[in-house]
């Protein structure tokens, strides 16, 4: 097999990935998919000090990126692949991307999803295959979802079409980035991608290092599943044992192979440390063979719902978890003053249902919501005594659940406080000491505070 960083192997079958084949892809799925807006970003260009611009895939007709590769591959099946269906995979939006090709190409499909799919993603998938479509949900997570597709299709010969292991969906998640090159008008200086299973960032990456190699490529994974991370420590894709899947769209327990043979090859390297600087690499001069930076990167979960917020809030951008992944780590990058950089905003399918955990995961990773255990003696103005004693000016009770047992001197009680400022902790907690209440804080990320929460 070839040593080219554009070579990658799935099911025994090399694929070269080449720039050429994005650009093939891109003339492929054109009358398909739009050519989604760059649009720049006042409020980051002056937290960061860059030029920043947001690459809209939210708003692709499916709301998300996933449309382009779904289409390049299905548009490549023969007929005999099309005739006996189409099976796949996916926490939801590669599956848009599928059920509207499906539709649009009349071909029948099966689409399988674990149950933490939100319904939000699962009623447009209705929407756009309509009859064409069957929607399977099952397992609890993606590639539980994953394993049930493969069993479909050894059991009945349907033609399976991958979310990120295939080198016809790279090449066709690749054709964001030559969208990119033309709208700058330029190559750009740093490019953030979101990871979930790698097919984004694989063909992304690939079209860059071949048409723009002096340029940046920084990869952002959730804490909770960093399975891309786990496959370059280890040297190969290993399956992690336990994941959160609250990033639905970049859950995955076990990265791709050919995602992960093409950023191996690329030279992608982890950093895991709070601080990633990123300066900018001099303009690309043809004859030259200097590489900018490619990097592999996670961030919390809480700091991914506080950007998600921020997006709404100030920008009207409606992002799911996933698709604010390259946002959330812009804060944890540090990138020339007045380079370019560009985030993907991979993904806008959020059910309004799960605004509340948001919020709540971010006031948690601001440092400003906590919870306590809290044991109060049984009589008259307890209460009273901590509200005026313990909890500060401009400190807030948001929950309050308390247990009364007549036959104990103290009662339990739940307590969720929302600080006025996250420096205020230090405070509250010597204040607690010195109320004498037996008080236990709870951590986040403990069995407990999930428990209660």
């Amino acid at each position: 097999m070839s040593n080219s960083p554009d070579v990658v192997v799935t099911n025994s079958h090399t694929f070269a990935v080449t720039a050429d084949d994005i650009d093939t892809a891109a003339r492929r799925i054109s009358g398909v998919v739009s050519a989604t807006p760059l649009q720049y970003c006042e409020r980051l260009s002056a937290v960061t000090g860059a030029q920043v611009y947001l690459k809209r895939e939210d708003l692709q007709i499916v709301r998300s990126y996933k449309i382009r590769g779904a289409y390049n591959l299905m548009a490549q099946l023969s007929p005999e692949e099309l005739a006996v269906g189409v099976v796949t995979a996916s926490a939801g939006n590669h599956a848009q991307g599928v059920a509207f090709a499906c539709r649009s190409m009349q071909v029948h499909g099966r689409i399988y999803v674990p149950a933490n799919t939100p319904k939000q993603k699962r009623d447009r998938i209705r929407v756009h295959g309509g009859e064409f479509v069957e929607l399977i949900v099952t397992g609890d997570t993606f590639d539980a979802a994953s394993a049930s597709a493969a069993t479909d299709v050894a059991r009945t010969g349907a033609t399976m079409v991958p979310p990120f292991d295939d080198a016809r969906t790279v090449a066709g998640q690749g054709t964001i980035a030559a969208e990119i090159i033309e709208q700058l008008g330029a190559a750009p200086d740093t490019v953030v991608m979101p990871v979930g299973g790698g097919g984004c960032i694989a063909g992304i990456s690939t079209y860059l290092r071949e048409r723009s190699p002096a340029s940046a490529l920084v990869g952002v994974e959730p804490s909770g599943a960093a399975s891309m991370t786990a496959a370059l420590v280890a040297g190969g894709p290993v399956t992690l044992a336990e994941i959160d899947p609250f990033v639905d769209g970049a859950a995955v327990r076990r990265i791709g192979d050919v995602p992960y043979a093409a950023l191996q090859n690329l030279g992608a390297e982890v950093v895991s440390h709070a601080s990633l600087p990123l300066m900018a690499m001099p303009a690309f001069r043809p004859g030259t063979l200097d590489a900018g930076p490619f990097l592999v990167t996670q961030i919390d979960e809480g700091a991914i719902c506080t950007a998600m917020l921020d997006l709404y809030q100030n920008e009207g951008v409606i992002a799911e978890p996933a698709g604010a992944l390259s946002v959330a780590a812009l804060h944890q990058i540090s990138v020339a003053p007045g380079s370019t950089v560009v985030c993907l905003i991979s993904g806008g399918n959020n059910d309004v249902s799960r605004y509340g955990e948001i919020l709540e995961r971010s006031l948690v990773h601001l440092g400003l919501k906590h919870y306590f255990l809290v044991d109060f003696p049984q009589e008259p103005g307890a209460l009273r005594r901590f509200l005026d004693d313990v909890l500060g000016p401009d400190d807030d009770i948001t929950l309050f659940e308390y247990v009364k047992r007549n036959n104990r001197e103290t009662g339990a009680a739940l307590v969720g406080i929302q600080l006025g400022v996250a420096s205020g902790l230090s405070s509250l907690l010597e204040r607690m000491r010195s109320s004498h209440l037996q008080v236990e804080q709870l951590e986040p990320g403990t069995p407990a505070y999930r428990y209660l929460t």
